[in-house]
This record gives structure tokens, C-alpha cells and sequence, in this order.
């Protein structure tokens, strides 16, 4: 199982955590991310990851290609839904091949949990 992990800047703390809390069943996946979330999620938990660009500098666009020749299963994508982007097309073409090519998608964590449970048979932590 091929999972994308991208965390806007706000968020990143928020996806390191949600990677904790989930390390036993990432850890059999291969994990793809965007560059600076990647880094920090493995010096975080030592999990291995393939790590991309920068979303602002094509890691996105990279994950969305991966997405539309069928190599990504899930993406999980904290957005900060309240702060300006300056690359929000590349943000808008992943979500749009995500639907094009019916990839699930979570855009917040109770929606990346409900994401690991359905994908990966694992129950939310307590």
C-alpha cells in the first residue's frame, strides 16, 4: 500500500503526531510525501519515506503525477484551509486527480483516521 502524506506548514505538527499515533501500520506501507513533512516524520518516528520536493516546488505536482498513473492508494493532506497558498493550483490539480482517479483523500485528521481504518484495518487510536 502506497500512501501520499503532505502537511501545509501549520499543520506539520499535526501530521508528525497522527504518524505516531500510527507508526505500526505506516510502517508496512510505502510512505510518499513532500519534502519538509517527509523529513520530519522521519526524524520523528525513523520511519523510511520517499521523500519529494517541496509542495511550493513541484512535491505536489509530483504526488499528483504518482496519483494519475495509478501509484498512490491514499493521501493524506492536512490543508490549511485559512491561509493563503502561494501554489494553490498545484494544491487544486492533486485534489482534482484525487477525484478523477477516485483516490481517497483526507483533508484533516479525523478524516486521515477514518482513511488509515478503511485502507488499513486499523481502528483509531483511543
Amino acid at each position: 500500500m502506497r500512501i501520499a502524506l503532505i502537511a501545509h506548514d501549520e499543520l506539520k505538527d499535526e501530521m508528525v503526531a497522527f504518524v505516531e499515533g500510527h507508526t505500526d501500520v505506516l510502517d508496512g506501507c510505502e510512505l510518499v510525501t513532500t519534502g519538509t513533512t517527509g523529513k520530519r516524520i522521519n526524524d520523528a518516528t525513523g520511519l523510511s519515506v520517499n521523500r519529494q520536493a517541496s509542495g511550493p516546488f513541484g512535491g505536489d505536482l509530483q504526488i499528483g503525477a504518482m496519483i494519475a498513473s495509478d501509484r498512490i492508494d491514499g493521501v493524506v493532506f492536512l490543508r490549511d484551509p485559512l491561509t493563503a497558498q502561494a501554489h494553490e493550483p498545484d494544491i487544486s490539480a492533486l485534489l482534482r486527480v484525487c477525484d478523477v482517479k477516485d483516490v481517497p483523500l483526507a483533508t484533516n485528521v479525523a478524516s486521515a483516521e477514518l482513511l488509515v481504518e478503511g485502507l488499513l484495518g486499523r481502528d483509531s487510536p483511543d
